[in-house]
């Protein structure tokens, strides 16, 4: 919404919710999601509520041991143009708001839970849960994974459990020992079947901590609250410097794991596909909301001409343009809890490719991820005045 309004539509956003709000813990931002922030106008205030990551760390959560360190400054942001942040996801998500909200082209409905969509007539149009019919020169669906518009225009049906279970909490950063206080990292900790990630976020307020484990579970649930016990049991696997770690969490709730297979339908007439809507991937490789991120620059950039006859065309570019990208991204997702996962002789191996590569080969690894090249043609056009759309809030 913001991104189109920025470039000179009127949007308006239907949300699900009653309310515009979001929850969550951290989210990592890597340099490809903040460039794209940036040509949203909101990276100045980003970096004021972000904490700058000094380096990635992987560990074996068995023995404790570093395998590998990726640094994060200096010559990775010569590399790729912006700092690894990381943020509170509510915060992120209340900065985005405010600025939609200080753009006199965006307009906010909460409680409009979108259903289905129509094209006719040369226009787009969503049916909401109400009946009421809302119309404009393009839709975008921005639903989330479990996206009724994508039901209505791929037909997959529901989202994939991977059989993984996901807890998050964030603690104190004052309830935290000051050796770990200090780490301005994010880490990993791989293990059997399990890893355990953590991060300082809100400014280093807190510590936020994501352990997850393949329990094999089979149904989607998500938030749902969990006992400190519980969790510490279905981690024991961890050794005591990991566990140290797990043992500052409160307040636990567990996620399962969902995405869905790429698909190469993103649009249909006036109607196309945004974010976890289009490309959910698991969170194994930090970049589900930076893909987002590119999605919104990239697609107001190629509307940005303002001419409601191109529209179907341009969506089509816009599919075309990011694609094979988040498919990869998704693939990537998936083929990674094999990697962090491992066991005993593969286990062995990871940490010693791992541990055997030189920090240009672990820089050169991320590049087409987290480079300039993702952002770099996203780049808006001029602003102009056009007819109204619609946007479908997530």
């Amino acid at each position: 919404a913001l991104a189109l309004g920025r470039a000179g539509w009127q949007v308006a956003v239907l949300e699900r919710a009653a309310r515009f709000a979001e929850v969550g813990a951290g989210i990592q931002i890597a340099p490809n999601g903040m460039a794209a922030l940036e040509l949203l106008g909101v990276g100045e205030r980003v970096r004021a509520i972000a904490v700058r990551m000094d380096e990635l760390r992987f560990l074996d959560a068995l023995t404790g041991r570093q395998v590998a360190c990726v640094p994060l400054t200096g010559e990775y942001e010569g590399l790729f143009g912006h700092p690894y942040a990381v943020v509170h996801r509510a915060q992120l998500h209340a900065l985005l708001l405010e600025a939609c909200e200080a753009e006199p082209e965006v307009s906010l409905h909460a409680g409009c839970a979108a259903v289905e969509y129509v094209n006719e007539d040369g226009r787009a149009s969503v049916v909401t849960a109400s009946g009421e019919r809302v119309s404009g020169e393009v839709v975008i669906g921005a639903d989330g994974v479990r996206s009724a518009l994508r039901r209505q225009m791929v037909g997959d049906g529901d989202p994939l459990v991977c059989g993984i279970t996901v807890f998050r909490t964030i603690v104190p950063m004052e309830e935290v020992p000051r050796d770990l206080r200090a780490l301005r990292s994010v880490t990993w900790w791989a293990g059997p079947g399990c890893h355990l990630v953590h991060y300082p976020i809100a400014g280093g307020k807190y510590l936020n901590l994501a352990p997850s484990k393949e329990t094999g579970i089979t149904e989607a649930f998500a938030a749902v609250p969990v006992s400190t016990e519980h969790v510490l049991g279905e981690l024991d696997v961890l050794g005591p410097a990991a566990r140290r770690v797990l043992e500052l969490g409160r307040d636990w709730h567990t996620w399962s794991m969902i995405d869905r297979r790429p698909t190469r339908v993103w649009t249909d007439g006036r109607v196309a596909l945004l974010g976890d809507a289009a490309h959910p991937t698991l969170h194994y490789t930090a970049q589900g909301a930076c893909q987002a991120l590119e999605d919104a620059v990239g697609l107001a950039n190629l509307l940005s001409a303002g001419d409601p006859a191109s529209v179907p065309e341009q969506l089509g570019r816009y599919s075309a343009l990011r694609m094979e990208r988040t498919a990869r991204i998704q693939r990537l997702g998936r083929a990674s809890i094999r990697f962090w996962h491992a066991a005993g002789p593969a286990a062995d191996a990871r940490n010693a490719a791992l541990a055997a590569m030189s920090e240009n080969e672990l820089h050169g690894f991320l590049s087409w991820m987290h480079g300039p090249d993702a952002v770099r043609d996203l780049r808006p056009s001029p602003a102009v005045s056009v007819p109204a759309s619609v946007g479908q809030g997530a």
